[in-house]
């Protein structure tokens, strides 16, 4: 009994002790103080538009079979270019267009264009299959040619184009947008450069869609027209995984596209998901067309950029968390913690392609990084696991 006793006085001192003991350790030491995360610094960038004087350059438009045209057109108007003429075929599409632009000249054939000796760029945003052939022939009567994404349909294609740029030295300026229109990605870019994430060695591009049928032409359910999901909006993440990479060589691990929701256009892909690498880093990369109707815009487009010193994600068109608008940047490092709103971030694209158009340089971004992307976005495509998709 007194063994007993004594045992329990023993263990009741050493729980003291270790309670006593517990109390002097700093709290952040346990785990349940892990999952305790501070409200980032939040910051709102200031406009930082670039007040020096703009070269010029005349350009103007072929086709308007998708709406990001509008983007393309107003970034060369707002980097010094002045909109000449336009061509489409579709009356309906000119109509629209002519409404938001009234002064510009509705030219009779893409022929008056292309001959015209005073137009430097044309910029195209025509039905996907019909841009590489433009793009050739536009280069080789001696102008630059700006296109919507996916600029190049097919690896046929994608040869040729290639061969007739390196003849004729014009450029072939692909607008990825999703990188080279978006504010958020701008300032990802800056703080990548300086490196506040140390190395970059891997990214995470979703590109989210929503559907929607009834506003879309009879040629974007045509793979055949319109290219696959890789090869369309893939490219965009392609693009971001060479550009925040800095990778000059790349090649694709893996590639897989479905049809889980679309079974009445055997043929037609609402989901593709890639797997790339260079020699120093490694990307993937998930699109779809399943944003909900419930998502107050048409896609939760993400991007996650991992460095040895941190990390970045951007929530590009809305912020599930509740924050106002898109252009939103997190920065988490061995230092702190930041939330941007980029929103007020100036996108250099459009200034960066008409000073390259004057002065024969490549500050918007270089030809071969241009071509890789799409190369990438194509072979992916070409060489990807079917899941419900008809031959």
């Amino acid at each position: 009994m007194s063994f007993n006793r004594r045992k329990f006085i023993s263990q009741s001192f050493a729980s003291a002790a270790g309670m006593a003991t517990a109390a002097m350790i700093p709290t952040q030491m346990f785990g349940n103080n892990l999952h305790n995360t501070a409200r980032p610094e939040e910051i709102i960038l200031k406009p930082n538009n670039p007040a020096g004087n703009k070269e010029s350059i005349k350009f103007s438009v072929i086709g308007l079979n998708h709406g990001h045209i509008y983007g393309m057109v107003d970034s060369l108007i707002n980097g010094g270019g002045t909109m000449v003429a336009v061509y489409a075929k579709e009356q309906e599409l000119l109509k629209d267009f002519t409404k938001r632009y009234p002064k510009v000249k509705i030219a009779k054939s893409e022929k008056e264009i292309i001959e015209d000796s005073s137009i430097q760029v044309v910029a195209s945003a025509s039905i996907p299959i019909e841009r590489a052939p433009l793009g050739i022939l536009v280069m080789q009567a001696g102008k630059d040619f700006m296109t919507d994404k996916p600029g190049i349909l097919t690896l046929d294609q994608f040869k040729e184009v290639k061969k007739v740029q390196q003849e004729t030295k014009r450029i072939y300026s692909i607008v990825y947008s999703e990188r080279l229109g978006n504010p958020a990605s701008v300032k990802a870019a800056e703080l990548v450069s300086a490196g506040a994430i140390g190395k970059v060695v891997q990214t995470i591009g979703l590109g989210p869609h929503r559907m929607r049928p009834e506003s879309r032409a009879e040629w974007f359910f045509d793979p055949n027209k319109a290219g696959g999901i890789l090869c369309d909006i893939g490219s965009h993440q392609c693009d971001q995984f060479l550009f925040y990479t800095n990778s000059q060589q790349a090649q694709v691990n893996y590639s897989q596209i479905g049809n889980f929701n679309n079974m009445h256009n055997p043929t037609y892909q609402d989901f593709g998901d890639m797997s790339v690498r260079s020699p120093h880093a490694t990307g993937y990369i998930r699109i779809d067309w399943f944003t909900p109707d419930g998502l107050g815009t048409w896609g939760d487009g993400r991007t996650f950029i991992l460095g040895t010193e941190g990390y970045i994600e951007m929530r590009k068109y809305i912020d599930i968390a509740g924050r106002e608008g898109g252009n939103h940047l997190f920065l988490v490092n061995q230092k702190e913690t930041k939330y941007y709103n980029c929103s007020n971030v100036y996108m250099p694209y459009g200034e960066q392609l008409v000073n390259d158009v004057v002065h024969r340089t490549e500050t918007a971004m270089s030809q071969d990084h241009c071509f890789l992307a799409t190369e990438l976005a194509l072979i992916g495509q070409q060489q990807a696991h079917k899941i419900n998709v008809g031959t």
